[in-house]
């Protein structure tokens, strides 16, 4: 995959500032003030002014995590992604407390709804089986992200059906990698991946976004620049969940698992004329633009600029700072 130029993304990956911050150790094998990521959490006061820096062990927690809206500025920092798991196995069909089904809302194996989270080297997972074809109520959420200006670095994300629910606020993913299979990165937030694997696990076809913007007026969408999709089945790169769903694909390296028409209006054909899809400088056997859906785009420079550094998510005003 091509570099960003200078300037534009960052190209470091920052490290974890515990100067003035308070540590808090989660382990499996006892050596941790905790052995569960939950009770690290309810342990932050509220309301929570200071980062708090939560290190997670080696393992897999098996558990549902809350992160809430009253406890802002939580770091996770797994050692290693390929090591460190937070799983469970809920889907939107599972029944909750009150005897009701959970919803896909509810089916997240962790939830953040905390303002300027950052998580590093860990991974997210829902362990539900991918459904079969035409299943109803199967979707299974591994990480619900709704707070404002969130930063994962290194991470992993598994599910199948709704892997990611990328609901609102500005969000950055940097050389994360996240598989599923229908719709596995979805909602509304304006969010920037840069340098992630995205990879498909469908059988036979699902789409890789379902990006929910609703007004024209909103300024929410998917960038993905200088990325690379792989996997199985025949997937289409997104479906306009949203008449005004925005996404698009830069400097990706797109496999053959890219539906020739690359873009779905969601059975609506009145979403053709106010989505915006577009690809800019994309590459690989999946990248062929001759048979792409004729209300898609092939960006200009112009165009594409808005996209392709962490302005699109005023990042310069916040990454920085965490």
């Amino acid at each position: 995959m091509p570099d960003p130029p200078p300037g534009t993304i960052p190209s470091t990956i920052p490290s974890v500032d515990v100067s003035g911050a308070d540590v808090l150790i989660v382990s499996k094998d006892g050596s941790g003030q905790f052995s569960t990521v939950q009770a690290a959490i309810d342990s932050v006061p509220v309301p929570n002014t200071k980062r708090v820096v939560i290190y997670v062990k080696r393992g897999v927690y098996r558990e549902k995590v809350l992160i809430p809206s009253t406890k802002p500025f939580i770091t996770l920092k797994g050692e290693n992604s390929a090591m460190t798991y937070i799983q469970w196995d809920d889907t939107a069909s599972t029944l909750g407390k009150d005897g009701k089904p959970l919803g896909t809302y509810g089916s997240a194996s962790v939830t953040v709804k905390a303002d300027d989270f950052m998580a590093l080297d860990i991974s997210f997972k829902n362990t539900a089986p991918p459904p079969a074809s035409g299943a109803i109520g199967k979707q299974a959420v591994a990480l619900l992200i709704e707070g404002d200006r969130a930063a994962f670095y290194r991470c992993s994300f598994y599910g199948a059906q709704d892997t990611l629910y990328d609901k609102q606020g500005r969000h950055y993913y940097y050389k994360c990698y996240i598989e599923g299979s229908i719709d596995f990165i979805f909602g509304d937030a304006r969010s920037l991946f840069v340098k992630c694997h995205l990879h498909s696990i469908a059988t036979p076809d699902g789409a890789l976004t379902a990006q929910n913007r609703l007004q024209p007026t909103e300024n929410t969408g998917y960038s993905f620049a200088y990325c690379m999709v792989t996997g199985t089945g025949s997937i289409y790169l997104g479906r306009a969940w949203g008449a005004y769903s925005r996404v698009v694909f830069a400097f990706t390296y797109l496999d053959n698992i890219i539906l020739p028409q690359g873009w779905n209006d969601w059975s609506i054909p009145s979403n053709q004329q106010t989505v915006f899809y577009g690809e800019y400088k994309c590459f690989g056997p999946g990248a062929n633009s001759a048979g792409r859906a004729k209300w898609s785009k092939q960006l200009t420079p112009e165009q594409a600029k808005p996209f392709l550094s962490v302005a699109f998510i005023d990042g310069n005003q916040w990454l920085v700072t965490q």
